[in-house]
Order: C-alpha cells, then sequence, then structure tokens
C-alpha cells in the first residue's frame, strides 16, 4: 500500500508544474454505512485536451485480499500484481475494452499488465471469490483521493477543466471550473451512494465458484 500510495504522489509531482494553482474542495456522501471503507477518487480532465503522464503502479496480493483495493491511474500506465501471498493467485478481468487473465502464478512471483484505455477494470481471483478490486484507468494526470472528511486538493496548471469525483458504491458527480492565477475552491460535490447493491461475481468461466472456494479453512495451493 505505501509503494502504491508513493507511485500515486510521484504522478501527480509530474503533473503539476510552476505555474500550477491549488484547487481545493469537499465530497459530501449520502448512504454511505459508517462501517463502510470506501475510497473516493476525484480527477481534473482538461476540458482543452492535455498529455496524460502515465506511471508504474502496483496492486499486491497478501491474506486473500488486494492492495490496495481501488487504485487510480493514468491511461497508459503499467499496473504490477506481485503475489505477496503463500498461496497461488489468478487475477483475471472480464471488464471492457480490456479483459485479460494473468493465468496461475505462485508466491513470490509477479506479473503485471498495461492500462491503455480509460474505463473501470474489475479485478478478481479465479480462486478467491473474497478478491476484488477495481483499476480506474482515467483520462488526466490530474487525480487524488479524498481525506477522511471528504476534502481533496489538486494543484493544476491555468485552463479549464472537469473535475469528477467517483467511488465504486455511486454513479460519478462532476463539475466543470476555469483555473486562472488565484486558488479556486470548487462547489461542493456529492455522492448518492444509498441505492448501492453489491453483487457476487462469476469466475473467469463465467461460472459460479465452487462451494469449496468460500471455505477460508481450504488452502487450495494445486489450483
Amino acid at each position: 500500500m505505501k509503494k502504491t500510495l508513493l507511485t500515486l504522489i510521484v504522478v501527480l509531482s509530474f503533473a503539476a508544474n510552476a505555474g500550477a494553482v491549488n484547487v481545493n474542495g469537499k465530497v459530501q456522501v449520502m448512504g454511505r454505512p459508517s462501517w463502510a471503507k470506501v475510497i473516493t477518487v476525484v480527477y481534473a480532465e482538461p476540458i482543452d485536451g492535455s498529455r496524460v503522464q502515465p506511471g508504474r503502479f502496483s496492486m499486491s496480493q497478501r491474506n486473500k485480499t488486494f492492495s490496495p483495493t481501488v487504485l487510480p491511474v493514468p491511461a497508459g500506465s503499467t499496473i504490477e500484481f506481485p503475489n505477496d501471498d503463500r498461496v497461488f493467485h489468478n487475477v483475471f478481468s472480464l471488464s471492457r475494452p480490456g479483459s485479460f487473465d494473468l493465468g496461475l502464478y505462485r508466491a513470490g512471483a509477479s506479473k503485471s499488465r498495461l492500462f491503455s484505455t480509460p474505463a473501470i477494470y474489475r479485478i478478481f481471483c479465479n480462486i478467491h471469490p473474497q478478491m476484488t478490486a477495481v483499476v480506474l484507468v482515467l483520462p488526466t494526470s490530474y487525480f487524488t483521493l479524498t481525506n477522511p472528511a471528504g476534502g481533496y486538493s489538486l494543484d493544476l496548471p491555468p485552463g479549464r477543466y472537469r473535475v469528477t469525483v467517483w467511488s465504486e458504491r455511486s454513479t460519478p458527480s462532476t463539475a466543470e471550473i476555469s483555473v486562472a492565477a488565484a486558488p479556486v475552491a470548487v462547489s461542493d460535490l456529492r455522492l448518492d451512494e444509498s441505492k448501492f447493491v453489491e453483487v457476487s461475481h462469476k469466475n473467469k468461466f463465467g461460472e459460479d465458484y465452487p462451494a469449496l472456494a468460500y471455505d477460508p479453512m481450504i488452502d487450495r495451493k494445486s489450483r
């Protein structure tokens, strides 16, 4: 997780320049249970177009969990999927436009994937149904995560932007802003997560996971 956050900071540093202006705001969320640990992403897409700065990121597999569970990256970035567990994993996604299957690989191994097209990629393990994550491939290099209070801050070069707030439990919310010389305070953006319903997923063959896959006491090293 620390490595991923450091990479995120590096990408944002590359995206900024000497003439960057601070843009800040707050996201208000409705219908999110107090116990839910939800990652909220805010990104600013230049309306007049801008070159995207890709990077290298990591989503590890540890304790039969992906870390982080939500990973925003600029389009064209490469993501490593290291297996830091003691068991085999099989990372895959059926999401369009870039479904993929990294195959079965053992503890200590790592495989990577280039994500060229902006989209939402839902990531799973073909062995462990509890392992779910999201890769959010963005058409911009300007993005950040909200803090626990919903606040966020971005440093943007002057121009016109479409600011979007996203969580996997809600439809995104957007606002258009103009950045000149003075800091910009964006009007509050709102997410309504009250209608979110968690849906079970299939394995990479489009079939239900076998019943034994849900037993945490069973170690299926040979699969």
